[in-house]
């Protein structure tokens, strides 16, 4: 016999605003707790000491992860010069200092290299894998992870503040897999003086802002109540950037059993990747061929 799931039957998105500190995977844990949901993820870690947007999907929504994932996203970082650290940020130990300090006018003259499709070597200190193992743990136990550079696309990377000499403040919007901190290693490097992050938000991801985020003290806050039905998003937020297609009731059961179907298509393109709704609501997600969406996600709500 199936072990029943526990839990609620959620399904949706929760904009929560990460506080530093927790993993992301730790606030993912809480949220569910509060809501009661059967089953969460989310679309994009932060590290523990990053703040701002981290939308956390419920049941359903989980399959429009990716959506969201590959989405844009826009990130504002504080950068402080002079000094380079094992992890690219204020956790790790000062490896390299320098005195030098770059004008304003040097710093945003070096920031046009870094737009664009560009390669990035990810922090030591990150998850990715390297023959199985992540590069954090290789790291902490003393190894030299060597890290192979990435594609990014990178769309503007800007200049918003310099409030002294030590420190910078940039906004970035890049693509999926970007790492903040090596832009700023990156960045120090080019200017000769050493970089690491101090600060870093995340503004916005796809659809999902930071002015409309929910602290996690107010979603603990609401725990178990009905209070928390008003910070639940429906799934199809998520799919806001694909052509939506529309079908009726019985060619929903169709798709929903994974099966071709016929669909009404505004602004799909034959070959074009779009989801099909029935009455407002997500059906599935799929390839659309000439009058029939053929469902690669079927959304069982």
């Amino acid at each position: 016999m199936a072990r029943r799931k526990s839990g609620k039957a959620i399904n949706g998105w929760v904009v929560v605003d990460k506080p530093a500190g927790p993993t992301s995977t730790a606030v993912v844990n809480k949220v569910r707790w509060a809501f009661g949901a059967q089953k969460a993820g989310h679309a994009g870690t932060l590290d523990p000491a990053a703040t701002g947007v981290l939308a956390v999907a419920f049941g359903e929504a989980t399959k429009t992860v990716p959506f969201i994932a590959d989405a844009l996203k826009a990130y504002r970082f504080t950068v402080r010069l002079g000094a380079a650290t094992n992890t690219d940020d204020a956790e790790g130990e000062v490896i390299a200092a320098s005195d030098l300090r770059p004008t304003t006018a040097q710093i945003e003259a070096a920031l046009p290299r870094f737009v664009g499709d560009i390669l990035q070597v990810p922090p030591k200190f990150s998850a990715v894998k390297i023959d199985g193992e992540r590069a954090y743990k290789l790291a902490r136990e003393g190894d030299d992870p060597q890290i192979e550079a990435r594609p990014l696309y990178v769309e503007s990377l800007t200049l918003i503040d310099r409030p002294d000499p030590d420190h910078v403040v940039l906004e970035m919007v890049c693509g999926k897999g970007g790492y903040v901190r090596s832009i700023a290693r990156d960045l120090g490097e080019v200017l000769g003086c050493h970089g690491h992050v101090e600060a870093l938000t995340r503004q916005w991801s796809g659809p999902f802002d930071l002015e409309d985020a929910i602290t996690l003290d107010a979603i603990e806050a609401a725990a178990g109540t009905e209070a928390l039905d008003a910070f639940l998003h429906p799934l199809e937020i998520a799919l806001s950037d694909l052509p939506q297609v529309r079908c009726t009731p019985e060619a929903a059961a169709r798709l929903r059993h994974g099966n071709p179907a016929p669909v009404v298509a505004s602004d799909a393109d034959y070959g074009e990747t779009a989801w099909a709704s029935c009455k407002g609501r997500a059906v599935a997600i799929g390839t659309y061929r000439g009058g029939e969406l053929h469902p690669t996600r079927v959304i069982l709500e």
